[in-house]
């Protein structure tokens, strides 16, 4: 499916398949509509990214999801002095990477009748856009990446968190002459010149706070730290991620749902605070989204859809977002 005559280095290991039907996953819906930034799709229903450190291609097939995962490039290790290249991926381990990313534990057409059964307008939505399930991220990758969102849209933060990877990221390989970087480790960012280098790279304003939550981090949770919020309580993990910079309520939730497996945090933009107002009819006052009116929104929508309150934010978002496209 891919040309891979000017990448010897980054052959492809076998295509492999794993059993899910599209009523549990669409590609096309999940990867474009701004939960990760990191895939592409690479020929007509395949999809090209990296995920744990490595570069995979997808794509559907009926009731199948086939997946590739791509070697790292020798030459590259040997001039960075690398450690050797890592035995290959068994297919029990890359089916648990798949499965863990996509939540695929989680039965999502049982959650969509649930959510049809207690909300009509959400009913209507879904069957257009079946398959839309949340994302289970690297807290790391996604917390740096929700601080470039703010003000901004799909495209622009694609290629922002592109630059980032390219310029503090470990290459990994090459595809059709298109290199492919990991996302930076934490320590990557705590750079003394991390904020100068991310100001030359467009980041704006958000070059502060790229620099600033991660020497917050490292001086305090950790990496290991922040993967632990998986384990607290959603209020618990919200609160410490909104003591970072650049860290406001919008972007804690996206972190919280998106790779802290809180499935009720509800991610309210301006667009959600429209929809909660003009489709559901919430009485919110004033004419911007406060503190106040973002937790009553959430609590509404918890309150209406249940603990995958998240989940079910996602399918509305993704369709709004594809019908205004």
């Amino acid at each position: 499916p891919m040309k891979l005559r000017d990448a010897p280095s980054a052959c492809p290991s076998l295509w492999r398949c794993l059993p899910c039907p599209p009523a549990e996953l669409r590609l096309d819906l999940v990867l474009s509509s701004g939960q990760s930034f990191r895939w592409w799709e690479s020929s007509p229903g395949a999809w090209t990214g990296v995920l744990g450190e490595r570069v995979w291609t997808l794509r559907q097939d009926g009731d199948r999801l086939w997946y590739t995962v791509y070697d790292e490039e020798d030459e590259e290790e040997e001039q960075d002095g690398c450690p050797a290249k890592a035995a290959k991926l068994d297919t029990a381990e890359t089916d648990r990477i798949l499965r863990d990313y996509f939540q695929l534990d989680v039965g999502l057409s049982a959650l969509y009748r649930a959510w049809g059964a207690a909300d009509p307008l959400f009913r209507k939505v879904a069957n257009d856009f079946p398959g839309v399930r949340v994302l289970r991220q690297d807290p790391v990758e996604c917390l740096f990446s929700f601080i470039c969102t703010s003000n901004n849209h799909i495209s622009r933060i694609t290629a922002m968190i592109e630059r980032l990877c390219q310029a503090f990221g470990r290459r990994l390989c090459c595809l059709d002459s298109r290199p492919f970087y990991a996302f930076p480790s934490l320590s990557a960012l705590t750079g003394a010149d991390a904020e100068a280098r991310l100001r030359t790279l467009g980041f704006g304003y958000r070059a502060k706070f790229i620099s600033g939550s991660a020497r917050a981090i490292a001086e305090g949770l950790g990496t290991e730290g922040l993967c632990q919020l998986r384990t607290v309580p959603y209020a618990e993990a919200r609160r410490v991620l909104c003591a970072l910079p650049g860290v406001g309520a919008k972007v804690a939730d996206c972190v919280c749902l998106l790779s802290l497996d809180k499935a009720e945090a509800v991610p309210v933009d301006t667009h959600v605070w429209h929809i909660a107002r003009q489709r559901y009819g919430m009485a919110l006052g004033g004419k911007n989204l406060t503190p106040r009116a973002y937790q009553e929104i959430g609590d509404f929508f918890r309150g209406l859809w249940g603990l995958h309150a998240g989940w079910a934010q996602a399918v509305l978002f993704c369709a709004d977002l594809r019908k205004g496209q």
